[in-house]
């Protein structure tokens, strides 16, 4: 079984963009796969042209070798652009076999190793009263887990008051939703050391589930002194794109929780390594899942082949958004997704859906000191 053609489809989405990418087969077998990196879309899908002569003519079994033979033949390293391009090959390779096979592609991967998989929707709120009656909504649906921010005003962040603004939230939501349900909060890389170990030093009578990616990705050695200063469990790692990158989070136990991408990290191939790799240091999965409905399928067969699972996230239900596209996708059960029981992926994309959804140009927001200096989003 040849690879015959790798083409990436740009699909909008109604308020944001996302990188699909087909791989087809002389057999007539054709897998899907996601990218990563949003902003950076089209930048992904040139890459994923230059792959192409790593792939053409190729057998689409042979996953490993076609990994190292993209992710090494340019010379240079990747990068988070290159390994995301080979992400989305990578997982559309393991929807191949899955298909040719007539299995899951979590029984590629080891089998089951659970019945299913707890995750964590996005809440909102403008104010803490939307905030709190949108974690009771979810809670009500039966969702297990909600998840909070540290938030700016206006697109001006303030360390200080957005800590305070932070605790605050987490006061009001734990009275509202009880002890029962957990709570995630994402720092989003927005704050630096002192302000960091602070909320999370006074998040600690709350009990949050873990906090996530509190400092800037550039510097892992600096997550040494937040480790050393609070009980907090942490979760990190959505920025990184390769189990290099992770090496020193994982050898040196900075987190507790890997926020591994599958659609940067170099796909299903790269992830699985990591994800074992994890397992040696008492590093739980919390999978990274802020995209399309082929990243949720993908993290959810890595999370039910791999035994040291703490939550996946997934923003919304599946069959909320881009059901032209994917009319297919995962199934979810009062908090958990379950099995798929197709084979592959377990999902279905439409080519020409996508084509009458094409890429618009959309700036990523930007956030603000309150000096007018440039801060994270």
């Amino acid at each position: 079984m040849k690879i015959t053609n790798v083409e990436p489809f740009l699909v909008w989405g109604g308020n944001r963009n996302y990188t699909f990418v087909v791989v087809d087969t002389d057999a007539g077998i054709s897998g899907v796969g996601e990218a990563g990196l949003t902003w950076k879309e089209q930048a992904v899908a040139g890459t994923v042209e230059h792959l192409k002569q790593f792939l053409i003519g190729q057998g689409a079994d042979r996953i490993e070798f076609l990994w190292q033979s993209m992710s090494r033949g340019g010379f240079f390293p990747p990068g988070a652009i290159g390994n995301s391009a080979i992400a989305a090959i990578d997982i559309a390779l393991w929807d191949i076999q899955g298909k040719a096979r007539g299995v899951p592609v979590y029984q590629l991967l080891g089998g089951l190793v659970r019945d299913r998989v707890v995750c964590y929707p996005h809440t909102v709120g403008a104010i803490r009263e939307e905030l709190v009656e949108d974690c009771r909504r979810h809670v009500a649906e039966g969702w297990q887990f909600v998840r909070i921010s540290v938030g700016a005003r206006d697109g001006i962040m303030e360390p200080r008051v957005a800590v305070r603004a932070c605790l605050d939230d987490f006061a009001a939501i734990r009275e509202a939703i009880g002890d029962d349900v957990e709570i995630v909060c994402d720092i989003h890389t927005r704050l630096e050391v002192p302000d960091a170990i602070r909320l999370c030093r006074e998040s600690e009578r709350f009990r949050p589930f873990f906090i996530e990616d509190p400092l800037r990705a550039e510097s892992m050695h600096a997550y040494r002194l937040v480790r050393a200063q609070t009980a907090v469990p942490l979760a990190i790692g959505e920025h990184l794109a390769s189990k290099w990158e992770f090496r020193q989070l994982i050898e040196e136990e900075l987190m507790d929780y890997a926020r591994i991408d599958l659609c940067i990290a170099g796909g299903l191939s790269e992830s699985k390594k990591i994800a074992g790799w994890c397992e040696a240091h008492h590093i739980q999965l919390a999978l990274h899942n802020p995209l399309g409905p082929i990243s949720a399928a993908a993290c959810l067969h890595l999370s039910l082949a791999s035994s040291n699972v703490g939550v996946l996230e997934m923003p919304r239900k599946p069959m909320t958004r881009l059901t032209d596209v994917v009319p297919v996708q995962v199934e979810w059960k009062a908090g958990y997704l379950v099995p798929p029981t197709r084979p592959g992926l377990g999902v279905e994309f439409d080519r020409d859906a996508a084509r009458r959804n094409p890429f618009q140009m959309q700036p990523a927001p930007q956030f603000r000191r309150p000096d007018g200096a440039f801060t994270n989003w």
